[in-house]
């Protein structure tokens, strides 16, 4: 009597830790983005919330004082211009800490479309890169207008 023979073996498949492992996965434009928009979400968020570390530690009473919200969210203590942003990170100020926060995230939708724009010129895409580079013009000029007084 013959024996049965023995079912195939289903095609080995690769899980993605494996592939991980294995090999280098290139850089895709989509992950590009990706990476961008949450590596400033992340930075943005761990200067926030480094900032108001700092400042509850320094400041103890902003959790026991009634004018608290008051004092925390006055438009004179709080650094408005760049290099005032700059001179408060330098001098380890916690307001400075949650400003910069927030200009990092104003700036990563603007990095975000200037490296769309980078990749729409290397993959020459012509019509694209012209309308990104109209976004971007625009968003620049909105900035550069929104700080003139």
């Amino acid at each position: 009597m013959t024996e049965p023979a023995e079912p195939p073996s289903p095609p080995e498949t690769t899980t993605s830790a494996a592939v991980a492992r294995d090999e280098v996965v290139p850089l895709t434009p989509e992950l590009l983005i990706s990476q961008l928009l949450r590596g400033g979400v992340l930075l943005s968020l761990s200067l926030v919330t480094c900032g108001m570390v700092m400042t509850f530690f320094r400041h103890p009473d902003y959790f026991s004082s009634p004018d608290a919200l008051q004092r925390l969210t006055a438009p004179d203590s709080v650094p408005h211009r760049l290099p005032d942003v700059f001179e408060g990170v330098m001098a380890v100020r916690g307001q400075s800490f949650v400003m910069a926060g927030l200009l990092v995230m104003i700036t990563v939708p603007v990095l975000r479309v200037a490296l769309s724009l980078g990749i729409f010129r290397a993959q020459k895409d012509r019509a694209f890169a012209a309308i990104t580079t109209g976004v971007l013009a625009l968003l620049l000029l909105a900035f550069l207008l929104g700080g003139v007084e």
